[in-house]
């Protein structure tokens, strides 16, 4: 097992990416290239900069992989949020998802920054 697969925010971030792309499948295939696309690059992301950071020479630097991390995830909840608005997806567990991870990031990064 991966350092990062310990880490309950990684855990958490896999969940939401997995909820993620089931409710892409109730997308139009229209959207396909457009919406579907980017919510896949933007909720991938959030657990692989966990991953990636948890590789990194020092806090400060998993930090910034945190963040980069951060930022995903308010890109995958305004995405959400547009294709609820577009299609009426339904998308509350999605949202609870974002807002558990969203505390957990803030509290992991607010930890380590303390540190340094």
């Amino acid at each position: 097992m991966y350092k990062f697969e310990k880490l309950v925010v990684w855990q958490r971030a896999m969940d939401l990416a997995e909820s993620v792309y089931r409710c892409l499948k109730k997308l139009p295939k229209s959207e396909e290239f457009g919406l579907k696309d980017q919510l896949r690059r933007s909720v991938i992301s959030i657990p692989l900069n966990i991953a990636e950071g948890s590789g990194a020479e020092s806090e400060k630097e998993f930090t910034r992989y945190l963040m980069v991390g951060r930022k995903s995830l308010f890109e995958t909840i305004a995405s959400l949020k547009l294709a609820n608005r577009l299609y009426s997806l339904p998308i509350n567990r999605e949202l609870e998802k974002c807002d558990e991870l969203s505390k957990i990031l803030q509290g992991l990064i607010r930890s380590l920054k303390s540190k340094s």
